[in-house]
């Protein structure tokens, strides 16, 4: 088997024990006879848990921005680009649901480095999907390069995700139904709803 195959069957295989026990009781011996190889193959690849985790977390965060990218940039209205990219979350979620659990879950290591390395990319992500959210963000009246701006589009990752783990306790939902109601609020927004007695329309 070629290195980078069998590099890969690593990374798969330890985002696998990851996910499922977390990074304490996870153990290189558990992620080595999952993919196939023996523990000095592991450690010619990656020389230590840690390192093996990091790298687990930046392949699986940047799938996760080329799935969603894809869609946030792609062709169509404004509306057709958020209903395409709650949709593209919701599959990554369903299909990846691994990566996902070890990309938003998964943050108990208590470790200095792994904290830092996950911050980083955190905010690198959030950036990302400013970047890619610029035109729309700036038709809002947000300036797409400023520190607030971020934290709007943190609201909307976090929120969405926050769906996505609704969604896996409730899997009977279908994906449908949670696009159309995600897109009735973040689309039509609550500045649709009629205004109480009393009380000026907007407000």
């Amino acid at each position: 088997m070629a290195g980078s195959a069998r590099r890969a069957r690593i990374t798969e295989a330890a985002l696998a024990v990851f996910a499922a026990r977390g990074y304490h009781a996870s153990a290189m011996e558990e992620i080595a006879t999952s993919a196939g190889v023996t523990r000095s193959v592991l450690y010619d690849h990656f020389p230590s848990k840690r390192v093996l985790l990091i790298t687990v977390l930046q392949e699986q965060n940047a799938l996760l921005v080329a799935h969603v990218g894809a869609r946030i940039t792609g062709s169509g209205s404004p509306g057709h680009r958020l209903r395409a990219t709650l949709d593209a979350y919701f599959s990554f979620a369903e299909d990846r649901p691994e990566a996902r659990c070890l990309l938003f879950d998964r943050t108990d290591e208590d470790d200095p480095e792994i904290k830092a390395v996950r911050w980083g990319i955190r905010e690198a992500r959030t950036r990302a999907v400013a970047a890619m959210l610029a035109r729309d963000l700036s038709r809002l009246g947000l300036d797409p390069g400023a520190l607030i701006t971020e934290a709007v589009v943190e609201l909307l990752i976090t929120g969405t995700d926050g769906l996505a783990q609704w969604w896996m306790r409730h899997p009977e939902v279908p994906r449908a139904d949670l696009v159309e109601a995600a897109m009735r609020v973040l689309w039509s927004g609550l500045s649709q709803l009629p205004a109480e007695p009393g009380e000026p329309a907007g407000k």
